[in-house]
């Protein structure tokens, strides 16, 4: 098996060119983009009736009672909501809910990524532990690149059990999410540090966005780095 810095850069840089689909259908489709991106799990929100743009929201229940972007998990001080190119303004929720599930997958997987380049560059026992190079070619130089598209294969059965929580693409509006879902919530929680206080829980989620916004920010510039110097980092 490869090491683990291998794996989780590999899956890193797979997510961008996600990313890049997911911001081109965000640019054709007037999307959002709220505070520094999408965010997690329940989208609690504070009052305000449903505006008019969540209301075309479509099925999955029709638009949740009391749905605002602007009180969603994510929005920090000191920019608050921060779109200033007024992506919300005629995003439906469901679409809302599509790019929160978007940022929150990117979010957990770059800081999976960022803790594997700190410890897989140090600490790479597989394989006789001879796989001692850059994190950005460490698959490369296992045997799994000779079987990498069954790898892929591996890695996407989990994707596709997320096809359950779009809306319907037959009579709807294409990419979006059903607005009884909550965008990052995998119904695991083995240590059962989830909150079942509202507030607690959306100060959780915040953290998790926040700090996955900068890991996002981070693992691409160790991978930029390792990219422009060819040498390891740590």
């Amino acid at each position: 098996m490869p090491s683990r810095a291998a794996l989780l850069a590999a899956g890193l840089l797979s997510g961008h060119a996600e990313a890049l689909a997911a911001v081109g259908g965000m640019l054709r489709k007037r999307g959002v983009i709220t505070s520094f991106g999408a965010e997690s799990t329940t989208l609690n929100s504070a009052a305000a009736a449903p505006t008019e743009a969540a209301q075309s929201g479509v099925s999955g229940g029709g638009p949740s009672p009391g749905f605002d972007v602007k009180n969603l998990p994510g929005v920090t001080a000191p920019l608050g909501f921060f779109d200033p190119l007024n992506f919300c303004e005629d995003a439906s929720e469901g679409k809302i809910r599509f790019y929160r599930e978007v940022e929150i997958k990117h979010s957990r997987v770059a800081m999976l990524a960022a803790l594997g380049f700190v410890v897989g560059e140090q600490f790479h026992p597989l394989f006789g532990g001879q796989i001692d190079v850059p994190s950005y070619v460490a698959f490369q130089q296992t045997p799994l690149q000779t079987f990498w598209g069954v790898v892929l294969i591996v890695i996407s059965v989990a994707e596709v059990f997320s096809v359950f929580s779009f809306q319907s693409p037959f009579g709807g509006e294409p990419w979006t999410v059903r607005t009884d879902y909550s965008p990052g919530d995998l119904g695991w929680d083995p240590l059962g540090v989830k909150p079942t206080n509202a507030a607690e829980l959306k100060a959780m989620q915040t953290r998790e966005l926040n700090n996955g916004r900068l890991a996002m920010i981070g693992a691409a510039g160790m991978i930029a780095q390792e990219l422009a110097t060819g040498q390891k980092l740590f």
